[in-house]
């Protein structure tokens, strides 16, 4: 393949532009708050999810608190009664006196019993209520922090995208300039070699697999005419030479 020096040339300003590119995409992919918010947002979840548990906890204790405070409740009413029963003297059967102030004692360690039920539920209930308190500040926290990182990760990709956008436009430039069938070459071999389709010769070193070449392909290259597109024996890219390649 023949092509103009001048146009030989121009692959390596084209190059230069893809690698750009390359790095440009890089960049956006590696960018350190893609990191920053998988990490926020992941804690977010956990957080989220406790909070959740911890919800569920405080509702559960309060109907259970409810359900105690009910019963107890009910005892004091039921002993209320029986006890009036005892003050009204209607009861004057002793058999009767005795099972109801028997019953009357009862209800009484029962009422206790279910008061200290009710105080252990209360308990829970505020250990559970101060969890959500705390947890829900949590999570406003980091998600605060989530969209901070978000808002940092957006700017640095439009900053990253404009820069690419301009550099796609200068290629394009660039690229209509280079002869078609030059062009076809060098895109085929950067798709095949990493990204890089040309590389400058420079002091009789291919730029693109960094190896000497032999004195044999030093000769092959000097004897080429400036038209001839060279390429590079070992990686087999586009060799251009310039003013510096030591030939």
């Amino acid at each position: 393949m023949n092509a103009a020096p001048a146009d030989q040339i121009r692959l390596l300003d084209l190059q230069a532009l893809d690698l750009r590119l390359t790095q440009l995409a890089h960049r956006r992919e590696n960018l350190p708050e893609h990191g920053e918010v998988r990490t926020r947002e992941e804690e977010l979840t956990q957080l989220r999810d406790l909070l959740v548990a911890a919800q569920t906890e405080e509702g559960d204790t309060a109907r259970e608190q409810t359900k105690a405070e009910q019963d107890v409740d009910q005892v004091r009413k039921r002993a209320t009664r029986d006890q009036q029963r005892l003050d009204s003297g209607m009861v004057t059967n002793p058999k009767d006196l005795e099972s109801l102030q028997s019953e009357l004692s009862s209800l009484a360690r029962r009422q206790s019993t279910l008061e200290d039920v009710v105080l252990e539920i209360m308990e829970r209930n505020e250990a559970a209520a101060a969890r959500v308190a705390e947890l829900t500040e949590r999570v406003e926290a980091v998600g605060a922090k989530v969209e901070e990182a978000r808002a940092r990760r957006a700017a640095a990709t439009e900053e990253i995208d404009a820069e690419a956008e301009t550099v796609r436009k200068e290629r394009e430039v660039v690229a209509g300039s280079v002869p078609e069938d030059l062009l076809g070459l060098y895109d085929k071999l950067r798709g095949q070699h990493g990204g890089v389709g040309a590389a400058k010769l420079y002091q009789r070193r291919c730029e693109g697999c960094r190896l000497e070449l032999n004195i044999t392909e030093v000769n092959e290259v000097r004897a080429a005419a400036p038209e001839t597109v060279v390429r590079c024996e070992n990686c087999r890219r586009i060799l251009v030479r310039t003013p510096e390649s030591g030939l």
